[in-house]
């Protein structure tokens, strides 16, 4: 038996060998080796004890600074308290009982000594009770020799320790083995060590566990990091290298299929972002081997405009909310076209560009304009694009918007008086500000709006070289004469003169005359900034773009090859949207794509999204459907029988080219007829064993794409690791949703709960709706493992709990049906208030959701079952009951369920926890930002990355003992680009045996078969 592999009892004893391996997980000689030291304490050193996390064991080393004995119990039980001191705070220990003598002896004060507990709070005070210690400042003759010595002539290394064993014992334990050291196999290419001036693995155990100096500390920490961060590469390289042998279909892109039909439904053309992650997606998919990509960002972005848009249609302008497939539209061209898709974007950062006429259009950020510059032709520019390069060097506006061609329109509606002699007979009326230009006649003929504006103009206008004014008029009459010269494709602008009323300055093409009684006005051909050169037409500059806020959007497709329409103010715009490509291409290529989702109400919300996407290409094989079209069904646990029996019939015989689904999809009794492609929606809301077996259902090997706007730390890990491709969509921007978050101290600060429910019920009162979210539903037979039922259990917990968050922690978490009653009749009396949770029958769910969207609920008290794919912009304020519960992503994802509309959010995380506890700091991380990639930075800077080769999301059975993902990116990808040309060379590693030793120790049996899967 190799030395590193004896076992620690064979050299420590049972007892020793025995805690380390229950408490630590130290199992041999090796694995004791590589627990390494948390940090070092130097002569003189003083640990800032305001520093200290709750409820861990720690070890500091500190001067005692005064010392008393108290008693208690009417004088019949006796303390003794020790205040040690750092000149950065204090920490108060506390021994009780027969067990005060000793320590009374040893700990006077000014002795210095290390000392070893759980840092728990008695009275607001930080304090340890019975904890370990070791004197540092004993005389010689003592029996503390040693470790006077080592405090005196070394840095002392302090271990990562339990309650049943103290650091200063871990390091006696490391003493023991640490001749063993020099046994230790070095796995580093001697190539690469000399290349990075690395020292040798013997070397760097010694000098992690007994340095000399700082800079013993710097080499060993530099080589070991290099050891896990190369080992690891190593095994994710040849993992990497054996999935290119692993066949899979090519699936490649097939012409004038249902991809080539979608696209062409598509609003003009991607953008840059999106035809990059497409290519790269089909590019793997046309491999004969499983692509393994992580697409990151908001997936579903697209262009958008909000609901209250305009677009024009030829019986006239129609919200955009309006918009259904086959609604007939009018284009820049002044043709008329149908709108082939509908597709609801949810709520978007909404924007406002403002025009050099003063009129405005509004969109999301990603929206896309036809736009025109000074001695250039014309481009097609996102919103984005346009804000960050909107004027010129001299500060002048640097783009320009073309007309749309005029068009005649109809509403239906009868004219009864002669246009020409309605618009006089306005003209004549001066300014009153109830005169309008009626429905009937803007909506109406070329001929008829053109004679309206003849009349207005020969009644109340003057000519102004090329163009003309006219006079003073009343806000909503000034507003309709503009809104007719732009229907005829001329240029209007509002000018304020006087008590509300507007001069409107006003010019038309050469083709049609501004007044009809006195001689025809022509036209300059000039741009909307009285520029000639600036091309023919009048256009109009995009003075300005405002952000507006968020509201709820859609898109619209039209067919036509322009893939454009008009909207506000007889603007051109173009849309588009992208989803679905890749499994569309799988279609086309024969196989089925799946899409797992995290819940059934998301697994509806991405059915539904893209049945009306695809239109007519979802309904393959039934009556109307397109010839080129598939099947998209739908997979949920709640699916009545013969609807469940359908759906299943349609994979097994492939007739549905797409399922959309939830664990239900992973049942043995569903069969697909050729999978090709898995799409997993929010992945980590799925075990590796889930997303595994979705895949062992393909005849081969499927491709997999898994996506999320919120990554978590693994995700990250992983990542930054090299084991999944990865493809990033950042389009939307981050952190600017108006969501204001803030931490509720229920404990410490109850005044502050109470003003919460205030705050709720002041949203209310402004005609807004909210939730509470708690953690558990409440009508659970069994409470939590290790709490007893009901308040009484709660109660008797807590007597026993040593510290406020030992209470807080051994309680069962607040639930849904307990919190409610209380609510409804406290604080929130008098309110509609109803609950959700998962275990609701789904007909009463789907009522209880319909209400609370209707407005008819005021407050929903529920689980985390609102957690995705629920939106109701009318909800502004959320209250996390027992916030600590919950993971960061998660409270980054119920967070994003309020903000919504155009009223601003507010989420109050309410803990119990101390305000000094970890669970306190990772609240106030997530209060501190809503950007999700920044969050989990912080979530791995806290949990570190889980076990990156096994199943453990935290940090407990994390392989990683030296290397931290977030700090060491840069020896993270240097490891990976020598590991991956080292495989390439040698792929069996012949040539390096102590490499292979080292991948088999890292590689157990069941870390190798996750990998395989993950």
């Amino acid at each position: 038996m190799a030395a590193l592999d004896e076992p620690l009892k064979k050299i420590l004893g049972g007892t020793t060998a025995k805690v380390l391996a229950e408490h630590l997980d130290l199992h041999t000689v090796g694995d004791l080796l590589h627990h390494y030291p948390r940090r070092y304490a130097e002569r003189g050193e003083l640990t800032r004890l305001a520093d200290l996390p709750l409820d861990e064991h720690v070890t500091v080393v500190a001067q005692v600074a005064d010392a008393r004995v108290l008693k208690f119990n009417g004088g019949r039980g006796q303390r003794l308290e020790v205040t040690l001191t750092d000149g950065s705070g204090r920490l108060r220990l506390v021994f009780f009982g027969k067990g005060i003598h000793k320590p009374h002896k040893d700990l006077l004060p000014g002795r210095r000594a290390m000392f070893a507990g759980k840092v728990s709070v008695f009275n607001h005070k930080l304090q340890l009770a019975h904890p370990e210690y070791e004197l540092l400042d004993r005389k010689a003759d003592d029996e503390g020799d040693d470790a006077v010595s080592a405090f005196a002539n070394q840095l002392m290394p302090i271990y990562p320790a339990c309650q049943q064993m103290a650091s200063w014992k871990i390091a006696k334990a490391v003493d023991a083995v640490l001749p063993s050291a020099q046994d230790a196999v070095d796995p580093l290419p001697e190539a690469l060590r000399d290349g990075r001036a690395l020292v040798p693995l013997t070397e760097a155990l010694l000098k992690i566990h007994r340095p000399a100096t700082k800079a013993d500390i710097a080499d060993a920490r530099s080589r070991l990091k290099w050891d896990e961060a190369f080992v690891l590469q190593v095994a994710l390289a040849r993992r990497r290298r054996a999935e290119t042998q692993l066949p899979a279909v090519a699936r490649r892109l097939v012409k004038d299929g249902i991809l080539d039909a979608f696209d062409a439904k598509l609003p003009f053309t991607l953008t840059d972002g999106q035809q990059k992650v497409s290519r790269e997606i089909f590019d793997d998919l046309a491999t004969e081997h499983p692509m393994h990509r992580l697409l990151q960002g908001e997936v579903g972005s697209g262009k958008a405009q909000p609901l209250d848009a305009l677009v024009l249609t030829p019986r006239g302008f129609r919200p955009m909310g309006e918009m259904a497939v086959g609604t007939e539209v009018v284009v820049p061209s002044g043709d008329l076209a149908v709108v082939d898709g509908v597709f609801p974007q949810g709520e978007r950062e909404v924007w406002r560009l403002v025009l050099s006429d003063g009129s405005t259009v509004e969109c999301d950020d990603e929206h896309l304009w036809i736009v025109g510059t000074r001695g250039a032709g014309e481009r097609v520019l996102t919103t984005r694009e346009l804000r960050g390069d909107l004027l010129r060097a001299d500060g002048r506006p640097k783009w320009s918007i073309p007309p749309a061609t005029p068009v005649d329109l109809d509403g239906g509606e009868v004219r009864p008086l002669d246009p020409y002699e309605l618009g006089r007979a306005l003209g004549d009326g001066g300014a009153r500000p109830a005169d309008r230009v009626p429905d009937a006649y803007r909506n109406a003929p070329l001929k008829d709006r053109l004679a309206v504006v003849q009349g207005l103009m020969d009644a109340g206008g003057r000519s102004a070289g090329g163009a003309a004014v006219y006079r003073a008029a009343a806000a909503p009459l000034a507003g309709d004469l503009a809104w007719l010269v732009r229907s005829l494709g001329g240029r209007a602008q509002l000018h304020p003169v006087r008590d509300g009323a507007y001069q409107v300055s006003v010019a038309l093409p050469a083709a049609y005359p501004l007044f009809r009684d006195r001689a025809p006005e022509r036209a300059v051909p000039y741009g909307s900034d009285g520029h000639p050169e600036d091309g023919p037409g009048f256009r109009r500059t995009i003075e300005a773009i405002e952000y507006v806020g968020r509201k709820p959007v859609q898109c619209i497709s039209v067919r036509h090859p322009g893939h454009a329409y008009v909207t506000d103010h007889f603007t051109v715009t173009h849309n588009t949207m992208v989803a679905l490509r890749a499994m569309l291409g799988v279609v086309d290529s024969g196989g089925q794509a799946a899409m797992l989702a995290p819940t059934e109400v998301l697994a509806q919300q991405h059915h539904r999204s893209i049945t009306e996407m695809m239109g007519e290409l979802a309904e393959g094989g039934m009556l109307g459907g397109a010839e080129r079209g598939t099947k998209v069904v739908l997979l949920t646990g709640s699916m009545g029988a013969a609807a469940r029996r359908q759906a299943l019939l349609d994979l097994v015989t492939g007739e549905a080219g797409i399922v959309v689904g939830t664990h239900a999809l992973i049942e043995d009794k569903v069969q697909f007829h050729d999978l090709g492609l898995v799409v997993v929606d929010e992945q980590h809301r799925f075990g590796v064993e889930q997303r595994d077996a979705l895949r062992n259902k393909g005849k081969q090997p499927p491709h997999l794409l898994v996506m999320t706007a919120t990554p978590i730390p693994r995700t990250v890990a992983m990542t930054v690791f090299g084991d999944l491709e990865t493809s990033v969509l950042d389009q939307l921007p981050a952190g600017r949703s108006p969501i204001a978050s803030h931490v509720v101290p229920a404990k410490d600060k109850p005044h502050f709960l109470a003003r919460a429910w205030e705050r709720v019920r002041e949203e209310v009162a402004a005609g807004h709706q909210g939730y509470v979210v708690c953690p558990r539903i409440g009508d659970e037979e069994d409470p939590p493992k290790g709490a007893k039922k009901g308040a009484a259990g709660a109660k008797g917990a807590a007597a026993k709990a040593s510290s406020p968050e030992d209470v807080a922690e051994k309680r069962p978490p607040l639930a849904v049906l307990d919190i409610a009653g209380q609510l409804t009749t406290g604080p929130l009396d008098g309110l509609r208030v109803a609950v959700l949770h998962g275990r609701m029958a789904p007909d009463d769910k789907d009522d209880v959701m319909r209400r609370f969207a209707a407005g008819e609920l005021d407050v929903l008290v529920a689980t985390t079952v609102i957690e995705v794919g629920v939106n109701v912009p009318n909800a502004t304020a959320m209250v996390i009951m027992d916030a600590d519960r919950f993971g960061v992503s998660q409270l980054h994802q119920l967070r994003g369920r309020v903000g919504r509309g155009a009223a601003p959010g507010l989420c109050l995380l309410v803990s119990e926890m101390p305000e000094a506890s970890p669970a306190r700091a990772r609240l106030a991380a997530v209060a501190g930002t809503l950007d999700g990639f920044e969050l989990s930075r912080i979530d791995l800077e806290q949990r570190r990355e889980g076990d990156v080769l096994g199943q453990a999301q935290s940090g407990v059975r994390s392989s990683l003992r030296m290397l931290a993902v977030i700090d060491d990116e840069e020896v993270i990808a240097a490891a990976r680009d020598e590991a991956t040309e080292l495989v390439a060379a040698d792929p069996e590693l012949a040539g390096y045996p102590e490499l292979r030793i080292a991948l088999s120790a890292l590689l157990d049996d069941e870390r190798e078969q996750y990998l395989d899967k993950g």
